[in-house]
């Protein structure tokens, strides 16, 4: 048994050496081999996956305006996209905003390090893995999922944007659903910024012309993206697209009140 695998956590279980399943609950979920018995207890599970949506709500039903950062738990302490985590974490609690991540190392890490010592609020949201990965050491709040699809209902439901470090297929993962999310208006206040125009240039490019040449998404479907390098202007694009959206609830409201009076007033003549 490697190093790694010596403590595994799952939602508020802690499993150690031998104990720790050979698989892990999601794995247990998704995996349709085995004898037909799933059938008696995928019922049963229902009640665990309850439990962890109210475990998420409860944890982070006031937390406020709050900011998802994604990135790569692989990047190492001393590298100049940890030190871009730890700036866009600490502008964004600067600005008034929680920081929410995985929970992880890595640029997950970095920013809830530059939210926590720039006084903010840091959040993180781990889950359960074959591998051990345990939640940092800068997280004020912080929950372990045993199911992915949970963690990314709480990643959405309470942030106001999403912003998108370097980071691999967990992060791309994260970045596309959530423009998905966006584009079928299943979510409607969420600016979506990626940060490093040097390492999502070629897939931003990519999106531009074979994406939108193939006639596969939409014309204005590449605007729900905004890439910049400067942690500031993050913070910049996230105000401005709020302020945007407020104005446009409030036209909207506007224009409903101004409806229902003239509505009623064509009924008084009647």
């Amino acid at each position: 048994m490697t190093e790694s695998r010596k403590i595994r956590r799952a939602g508020p279980l802690t499993y150690h050496g031998s104990a720790i399943p050979d698989t892990t609950t999601d794995q247990r979920l998704l995996d349709r081999r085995g004898p037909t018995d799933w059938v008696h207890t995928d019922p049963w599970r229902v009640m665990r996956i309850q439990s962890e949506f109210v475990e998420g709500f409860g944890l982070l039903s006031e937390v406020g305006r709050a900011v998802s950062v994604f990135g790569s738990a692989r990047t190492k302490p001393g590298t100049p996209n940890y030190a871009l985590g730890e700036r866009v974490g600490a502008r964004l609690a600067e600005a008034g905003y929680s920081v929410i991540t995985g929970g992880g190392p890595g640029t997950m890490e970095a920013a809830n390090k530059g939210a926590q010592e720039a006084g903010g609020h840091s959040i993180g949201l781990g889950i359960e893995l074959p591998f051990e990965q345990s939640l940092n050491g800068y997280i004020d709040m912080g929950v372990t999922f045993r199911y992915f699809f949970v963690r990314k209902t709480m990643f959405v439901k309470y942030s106001q944007a999403f912003v998108v470090l370097p980071g691999g297929f967990g992060t791309l993962d994260e970045l596309f659903e959530s423009v998905t999310l966006v584009q079928t208006g299943k979510v409607t206040r969420f600016p979506v910024v990626l940060v490093g125009s040097k390492f999502w240039g070629g897939l931003v490019d990519w999106v531009r012309s074979t994406l939108l040449d193939e006639g596969v998404i939409s014309p204005d479907d590449p605007d729900l993206i905004t890439v910049t390098d400067d942690p500031d202007e993050v913070v910049e694009i996230i105000r401005k697209a709020h302020v945007s959206l407020a104005r446009r609830d409030f036209e909207l409201e506007r224009v409903a009140e101004e409806g229902l009076a003239a509505g009623n007033g064509a009924n008084g003549a009647e």
